[in-house]
């Protein structure tokens, strides 16, 4: 069994929506923790269906029920805080209202819809003192879009409003028009720099429907994938966090090492990226006695390297004084904004689908989590530090003895009809969802996904709040988020 995945019968809709709202705090109440909340179109044109998603002791639950979109619902945000950016998120793609959100904004426009970003309605705070600083959407570099209004009094920035939506491409939509078996090429897009974890996300869930589980050996593999992606994109950011604060031995070397780990990747499944790494029924890798020797290289370079860099960052005084105290989230905030992955982590939170949801894999190759509690920028950096480390060691183990995987087969077989199958995932952000429905006939009628970004974006607000306006682009790095995961 595999603990990170859920596939079961299409739950009974016929049910009062007071009943489902009810179950729902009866769960949080208990310890449960929100996964995704999330609508689709109903067969009743005035009817939108609502799932939840739980992890709770025994594992991954599905609460289900059907309201009246013109009634909309009372919203959940003001006693469980974890459901402001779903049910935002729901009321912009379905026109069901939560009714009594305390903050009611649109998360991203869809596609030919009739508001527009310029649109947008911005918090303001009043006072002469006051003033604002509007950063994007265009950004230099190869930073993407997005705008930052910040309120500030002085230096000080009271609060940042951050709006996103620029590069909403309408990805769920497009994943219901190809065959459902082939749109690994799509998923590995949705947000560039974690391709591999979506990927993984969509063939687990589809494997769930065709009763097709891969075995142990392409499983790990698979691991393979994800840890060095994890590696890579930690490396990335450690970099750039170095940049922003002129600690240039930092940049350049963890730089330099972020190559030798996409180069790995490229080397094992022709990408820097991990493209065409997994596919539904296995992983497609050139995997030979000299590529497992280069990767073994590979790896002991880094960990060679990278001692000695962290060592000197560490070390630093200015790099201690500019990230220390920077940037903070506590632990009490963390869990009420239902934030996931390492910016959770970083803020004491102990939330890692590796180590909570684990299958097979997990269970014969376990990896440790890693959890910081002082929440600023100098925990977020110090955890990706530690994370390096726990995958280098579990690569080690990984790949002792392991023979070449088997290609993936051409997936053939007709989907599960009526159907929901859920997947959660680690990604170097947190957890990626990716949840496919089936209709009567067997056809894919809804594809829901969630990269980790949506659910900390608010995280990042909420940090710079009582920082210099200075303090912004190293916050912004230490969480480092997908603007493209969040818009999809």
């Amino acid at each position: 069994m595999n603990a990170s995945r859920l596939c079961l019968a299409t739950p009974d809709l016929a049910r009062p929506p007071s009943d489902f709202f009810k179950e729902l705090r009866q769960r949080v109440a208990a310890g449960a923790r929100l996964v995704s909340f999330y609508g689709r179109p109903s067969d009743d044109p005035a009817e939108v269906v609502l799932t939840a998603v739980f992890d709770a002791a025994d594992g991954l639950m599905v609460s289900r029920a059907s309201i009246l979109r013109e009634h909309g619902f009372h919203s959940l945000t003001r006693d469980v805080p974890a459901f402001h950016i779903f049910e935002r998120e729901l009321f912009e793609q379905h026109g069901a209202k939560p009714h009594d959100h305390p903050w009611l904004k649109p998360v991203r426009y869809p596609a030919g819809g009739a508001a527009r970003p310029s649109d947008y309605p911005f918090y303001k705070i009043e006072g002469k003192e006051v003033h604002e600083v509007a950063v994007g959407p265009i950004h230099a570099g190869v930073i993407e879009p997005g705008h930052f209004r910040f309120m500030c009094l002085g230096e000080i920035v009271h609060h940042l409003e951050i709006q996103l939506g620029y590069q909403h491409r309408g990805a769920e939509a497009l994943l219901l028009r190809g065959s459902p078996l082939a749109l690994a090429p799509l998923v590995e897009t949705l947000a560039g720099d974690t391709s591999v974890a979506h990927a993984w996300a969509y063939c687990d869930a589809l494997e769930a429907l065709t009763d097709r589980p891969p075995d142990l050996a392409t499983e790990t593999w698979r691991g393979v994938g994800l840890e060095l992606e994890r590696i890579a994109m930690h490396l990335a950011g450690l970099s750039g966090m170095c940049a922003d604060i002129a600690f240039m031995q930092g940049a350049s070397t963890y730089g330099r090492l972020r190559t030798t780990a996409i180069n790995t990747s490229m080397l094992l499944c022709g990408s820097r990226l991990g493209h065409g790494w997994i596919r539904p029924g296995g992983v497609r890798l050139g995997v030979d006695g000299r590529t497992v020797a280069a990767l073994t290289s590979n790896l002991a370079l880094i960990r060679r390297d990278i001692a000695i860099i962290n060592r000197h960052f560490c070390q630093a005084r200015s790099v201690g004084h500019r990230l220390r105290g920077v940037g903070v989230v506590s632990t009490g905030q963390a869990l009420e904004l239902g934030l996931v992955g390492m910016a959770a982590r970083a803020s004491g939170v102990e939330i890692d689908a590796r180590t909570r949801l684990r299958g097979e894999l997990g269970t014969q190759l376990p990896i440790q989590m890693v959890v910081e509690t002082s929440g600023d920028c100098w925990a977020r950096a110090s955890l990706r530090i530690r994370e390096i480390d726990e995958s280098l060691a579990w690569l080690d183990a990984a790949i002792a003895g392991q023979t070449t995987p088997a290609a993936a087969p051409a997936q053939r077989g007709e989907l599960a009809p009526d159907r929901l199958a859920i997947s959660v995932q680690e990604g170097w952000r947190g957890e990626v969802v990716h949840c496919l429905e089936t209709d009567a006939a067997g056809a894919l009628r809804h594809y829901r996904v969630q990269d980790p970004s949506l659910r900390n974006w608010f995280g990042l607000a909420l940090s710079v709040r009582s920082n210099e306006i200075s303090d912004f682009p190293i916050c912004n790095k230490s969480f480092d988020l997908s603007y493209c995961g969040n818009d999809l």
